[in-house]
């Protein structure tokens, strides 16, 4: 069974940053492209970062290019997205995915399996 466990959410400040961590257990991490996607009330999901199977290529949305990174580690099996100078409309629940294949995707049909996802809060 695969699982993809979110963590690292919260509230911060205008300006502060924080660290999503994605765990993934039950397939073969390495295999899959990683990414993060994000939703804000009353909106809908969209994308925000994406890294393949390596980690080699990362694409960004053009609202966090600059100030998000996206990583990951196979020996963990775990994804990262490290957000910094973070601003209130970054204020959503953010959800990591696996995708098969080596490249990365920004399309969420693209990808197999997602996270319960995390909520993050920036404050004014």
């Amino acid at each position: 069974q695969v699982q993809l466990v979110e963590s690292g959410g919260g509230l911060v400040q205008a300006g502060g940053s924080l660290r999503l961590s994605c765990a993934a257990s039950g397939l073969t991490f390495s295999s899959y492209a990683m990414g993060w996607f994000r939703q804000a009330p009353g909106k809908e999901r969209e994308f925000v970062a994406a890294v393949s199977w390596s980690g080699a290529t990362s694409y960004y949305a053009d609202t966090v290019k600059g100030r998000f990174t996206i990583s990951r580690d196979n020996a963990k099996n775990t994804a990262y997205l490290q957000m910094n100078s973070l601003k209130p409309e970054d204020t959503a629940v953010y959800y990591c995915a696996a995708g098969r294949g080596s490249y990365y995707y920004i399309r969420q049909y693209q990808y197999d399996y997602w996270g319960q996802g995390t909520q993050v809060t920036v404050s004014s």
